[in-house]
């Protein structure tokens, strides 16, 4: 089954520069999309500028310069929000800027964009969102209580966002991973053992290892979110697709 619904249509991506942004803007390209990728410009350097994909510098905790971009030209009638940060630390030694840091861009900057993205498409009838948050949102993490408490509210948002907007005809939809290829992963290891150590677990942290026995790429996660924003997943509303190799054993 080929998926549908991108050719001709506009897209907005945010967090394009990182492993799993660039891989939706990639897809969505390739699947005949017009595509407005964004990242903070310092992140825009160096980036592949490939065809079907225009790159422009956005910082998505300024809710006026999200409005701008959102509501310049014709409409985007897919929006993926894919941008965030992790932070490590037990709580009890998390700053408080931190703290506010890492809510700003994960839980604020997911407001402003589907805020902008959301009244848009309310007033046209149509469109999809689709949100990247993990599935540290669905059970408690030791030395990152800063990160799951952002990715929880960000479910929950976007969860309340499509109620809201299902009587327009707009789709909100949540894709979380789990441990995934990108350097916000790479970054926590220690050494060359990192991978194996997440694929088999850690007991002493109370941390399940992934069932699958392997690592998800950045396209895994991709192509999760592109169902959700495809024509094939047209009567998918405020889901909360873990993708995650079984690491939570969800039931």
């Amino acid at each position: 089954m080929k998926l549908t619904g991108f050719e001709g249509r506009r897209a907005l991506v945010t967090g394009a520069a990182g492993g799993i942004g660039s891989a939706l803007a990639t897809a969505l390209a390739e699947a005949g999309a017009s595509v407005t990728a964004t990242d903070l410009e310092s992140a825009l350097t160096g980036v592949d500028r490939k065809d079907g994909i225009a790159w422009q510098p956005l910082d998505v905790t300024d809710p006026a310069a999200v409005d701008r971009l959102v509501g310049e030209g014709e409409a985007f009638d897919l929006g993926a929000h894919a941008a965030g940060i992790l932070v490590t630390a037990p709580l009890l030694d998390t700053t408080v800027e931190d703290w506010q840091r890492v809510f700003d861009i994960n839980v604020n900057g997911t407001f402003h964009v589907t805020r902008a993205l959301g009244r848009r498409m309310a007033a046209r009838g149509r469109g999809a969102i689709v949100a990247i948050g993990s599935n540290a949102a669905g059970i408690p993490r030791t030395g990152m209580g800063a990160y799951p408490a952002t990715k929880a509210a960000v479910a929950m948002h976007m969860r309340c966002l499509g109620l809201e907007l299902a009587a327009h005809g707009v789709r909100c939809n949540l894709v979380a991973p789990g441990s995934t290829l990108t350097p916000m992963q790479t970054g926590m290891w220690a050494d060359e053992t990192g991978a194996e150590r997440v694929i088999a677990g850690d007991p002493a942290t109370y941390r399940t290892g992934i069932p699958l026995r392997k690592l998800a790429t950045p396209e895994d996660i991709a192509m999760a979110a592109m169902f959700l924003l495809s024509e094939q997943a047209g009567h998918v509303t405020m889901a909360d697709l873990y993708v995650d190799g079984g690491a939570t054993l969800r039931t």
